[in-house]
């Protein structure tokens, strides 16, 4: 590929970054993506550990989605295997199904054959009433009540944020259900599936186009007066390090992953564990219950949360300014240069793997309706 002919540069060779370029190149545009990683996939990436067995390597990944648009247009790039996405948290010592269910309701609170109805009156007696609950601990308190809030919520949420629930934005518990059923699944979307090859394997065969180019361990800072678009930039990367961080670092929260092997095939009885209330970890993951992977050996992740240089998660505090700050820059940079900031980073807001995708299809249908080319 001639690099002085490029249409589109893409930074980040993750969910929306391949899905975009996939979509470009489908329609003869030429596609730079540059990627600061030694590989593609993003956080998605997956890779077989020293035991041969495959592992998420930035943390467990659930695909699931109500679109069945989105889900026909991935299944070009793979198969799928169900998602059997089942989450507990352990608190005083025993397991309790996660988001909180009918189940959970009866042994926190040691009720025999408790009924939706009933739920909901036992959760009407314990709440807290926020009407407008402006921070997650308004939100949960208003939703579950104090004792199910300390012993599920805010010990995770410490540890995981290292702010208190009061601090934060009351989207960040929200988005975690109260179910008066016996769900025990850890979503409730029409189609929960884990790609059947894994997802560097789906993403292999996404970009595996000839007028896509991936340059790996290429930083954007180095080459972003070398390689020049024609049409457009998508930006895929921390919303402030595009901006030299002229106001300021934005807060970030980083993961730091511990991978033990274990000589037995199951080590837990569940994908996910979360540790709300000991250990210096939020959870552990065992991916095999959802890979499909047959192996005599597991291994089992351990998520450390903290502050670090490499950004995971947006953090969804009540003070919005320098965000607002940021964002103005963005506007004026789209506007000026054409260049498009999309995806969990750029936009500095939490999405889901599904809206990721989703926001990759359409985000060269935006470039060409906003630059006419």
């Amino acid at each position: 590929m001639d690099y002085s002919n490029i249409d589109i540069l893409i930074v980040g060779a993750g969910a929306v970054g391949s899905v975009a370029a996939e979509r470009a190149a489908d329609r003869g545009y030429n596609v730079v993506i540059v990627e600061k990683r030694n590989h593609i996939a993003g956080n998605c990436f997956d890779e077989v550990f020293k035991n041969g067995v495959l592992v998420h390597k930035y943390g467990p990944h659930y695909f699931r989605t109500n679109d069945e648009d989105l889900l026909h247009y991935l299944s070009k790039f793979t198969d799928w295997i169900p998602g059997n996405y089942i989450v507990k948290s352990r608190v005083n010592g025993s397991l309790y199904p996660f988001p909180i269910n009918l189940t959970t309701l009866e042994k926190f609170f040691d009720i025999s054959s408790l009924h939706p109805e009933g739920a909901q009156h036992l959760l009407a007696e314990k709440q807290i009433k926020h009407p407008n609950p402006v921070n997650s601990e308004e939100f949960v308190l208003s939703r579950v009540g104090d004792e199910l809030y300390r012993a599920f919520y805010l010990g995770y949420t410490l540890k995981q944020w290292d702010r208190h629930p009061k601090e934060l934005d009351a989207s960040v518990c929200g988005r975690i259900p109260v179910r008066f059923n016996r769900d025990e699944r850890y979503v409730d979307h029409t189609y929960q599936l884990m790609p059947k090859d894994g997802y560097t394997k789906m993403f292999e065969r996404m970009l595996a186009h000839d007028n896509i180019r991936v340059l790996l361990e290429t930083p954007y800072r180095e080459v972003k007066d070398i390689l020049r678009p024609n049409i457009a930039t998508i930006y895929c990367g921390p919303l402030d390090e595009y901006h030299d961080f002229c106001f300021g670092r934005l807060p970030w929260r980083s993961l730091q992953f511990e991978f033990r092997t274990e000589k037995k095939e199951f080590a837990q009885p569940c994908v996910q564990i979360n540790y709300p209330d000991e250990y210096s970890y939020t959870r552990t993951v065992e991916i095999k219950h959802v890979t499909g992977q047959v192996h005599p050996e597991t291994v089992v992740s351990y998520e450390y949360p903290r502050d670090g240089d490499e950004p995971y998660y947006p953090l969804a505090t009540c003070d919005k300014d320098l965000i607002s700050r940021y964002e103005h820059l963005t506007r004026n940079e789209m506007s000026q240069k054409s260049v498009f900031f999309a995806g969990r980073l750029a936009r500095y807001k939490y999405i889901d793997m599904d809206e990721a995708f989703t926001e990759g299809l359409n985000i060269i249908d935006r470039i060409e309706r906003e630059t006419g080319k």
